[in-house]
């Protein structure tokens, strides 16, 4: 295998050239700090999208909201507003801290989008927002509403029939065709959901309960996806979420840093230079944590540390970023099998656009086997009653790795910030899990707890 080539250089030249390689390879877990990290301002010039954009997406949700609070009255008491609990998790901290022998400085939350309403998923930000977006834009060009209307008018049959007319086509591993599949269905657009093997079977079920077609394939993401874009390709009335490569998904996405500043304020929790937010987010394909990334960069500029957390079967964007091959290179090509329990996290190529975005604003990342994702998910449902599946939980890793692996000490030290540390707020975004079945939750506590007891440590 050392011969084969791989974006122009054989794994033995990606090897030599990156030795943390041999470590992903052997499906090692790995704490990686961007080289390439710069100051915001720095960066700012060359990015493709502004503050700007983000604030004219968070302007169309907010049209949108009374017509979300007429179809999906669990979203009443927050009239229309598609948003999360951010909640502080000092047990969870204990936990931590008890179960890996190792302290931290700062205090810990967790920002829950595994309570978001509708399709309990970081994807019910960037998933909903682009099928809604759809809607608008067909509303507008058809001459059915002006942007100064009142979009709940979009749940009369009128708009129902219109859209009926129309098709949503997406490649998922699971979550994102759950949030685009509910949503668009739920407006009357004909939507296909393009599933990879990965994607957990109630998932599925749940989706074809709601009216969405689903086409299953046994090979991974990448295919998926793949099929789906050519599937929207031969249809004119079909369109195609592209989650490689949406600016529509990543602002959807990036919404959420306008809503965190706000939620931090209200708590009244200090992001400044003496005050530093570190951000743990689960990494699949890097549209979720990318577009999170780029709002919160925009938001709290150098004083916000972004990780991303990836599973050590699916290490697909710490290769892109390593390599700077981004979406030229796929962890099967280094030996990496992509199978995990993490389905939301198992992809084998990266999105280019992300990658290249955030090149030098993602403070790094770091990689988590799958018996520690039901031991974290596990610990998280013992001391803060919270829900996580198995590919939500890897952010929960990444506060305790920060200071017990020698390069995010490092980092601390680079950047001037370990005098600040106790005065630091870890955020871990919990990405997904509130829809499972309990019986598949419960199934991944016991997994956990076995672990847990098999450690020898109760916890």
């Amino acid at each position: 295998m050392s011969s084969q080539i791989v974006a122009g250089k054989t794994i033995h030249e990606w090897k030599r050239d990156h030795p943390l390689i041999e470590r992903l390879m052997s499906l090692e877990p790995v704490w990686w700090c961007n080289p390439m990290y710069d100051r915001y301002e720095a960066a700012a010039p060359g990015l493709p999208l502004s503050a700007a954009d983000i604030a004219d997406a968070e302007a169309r949700l907010n049209r949108f909201a009374p017509l979300i609070a007429g179809l999906f009255p669990e979203t009443g008491d927050n009239r229309g507003m598609i948003e999360s609990p951010l909640v502080e998790i000092p047990r969870m901290r204990q936990k931590l801290e008890t179960v890996y022998g190792q302290a931290m400085e700062g205090s810990l939350l967790a920002k829950c989008d595994s309570r978001l309403p509708i399709s309990g998923s970081i994807k019910a930000r960037g998933g909903i927002y682009e099928v809604l977006k759809h809607a608008e834009s067909l509303a507008l060009e058809h001459r059915r509403i002006t942007l100064a209307d009142d979009y709940a008018i979009l749940a009369e049959d009128e708009f129902r029939s219109l859209f009926s007319g129309y098709g949503i086509a997406v490649g998922s591993t699971g979550n994102l065709g759950l949030s685009i599949g509910i949503m668009g269905a739920r407006l009357g657009f004909r939507v296909v959901v393009h599933m990879s093997a990965d994607a957990k079977q109630w998932k599925k079920d749940l989706l074809a309960e709601r009216g969405v077609t689903v086409i299953e394939y046994e090979s991974d993401y990448s295919n998926a996806v793949a099929a789906g874009r050519k599937q929207a390709e031969a249809d004119p009335r079909m369109h195609f979420i592209d989650d490689e490569n949406s600016t529509d998904l990543f602002l959807g996405y990036a919404v959420a840093a306008l809503r965190l500043k706000r939620q931090l304020s209200e708590m009244r929790i200090p992001v400044d230079g003496d005050h530093p937010l570190f951000v743990y987010l689960p990494c699949g394909v890097g549209g979720g944590p990318g577009g999170i990334t780029f709002g919160l960069k925009t938001v709290f500029k150098d004083h916000v540390h972004c990780w991303f957390a990836e599973p050590v079967h699916s290490p697909c964007m710490l290769l892109g970023l390593i390599t700077q091959r981004h979406d030229r290179i796929r962890v099967q090509d280094f030996g990496i099998d992509n199978r995990t329990a993490a389905d939301g996290l198992a992809v084998g190529t990266p999105s280019g656009f992300v990658g290249r975005t955030l090149n030098r604003l993602i403070s790094g990342v770091y990689t988590v086997p799958d018996e520690e994702l039901f031991l974290l998910l596990y610990l998280l449902a013992d001391s803060e009653n919270l829900a996580a599946e198995p590919s939500a939980a890897a952010g929960l890793a990444g506060p305790i790795r920060l200071f017990s692996e020698a390069d995010g000490r490092r980092y601390l030290k680079t950047h001037g910030l370990h005098s600040k540390m106790a005065r630091a707020v870890h955020l871990v975004w919990v990405t997904g899990g509130s829809m499972a079945p309990s019986a598949v939750m419960a199934q991944d506590r016991e997994e956990g707890f076995k672990i847990l007891r098999k450690r020898g440590n109760s916890g």
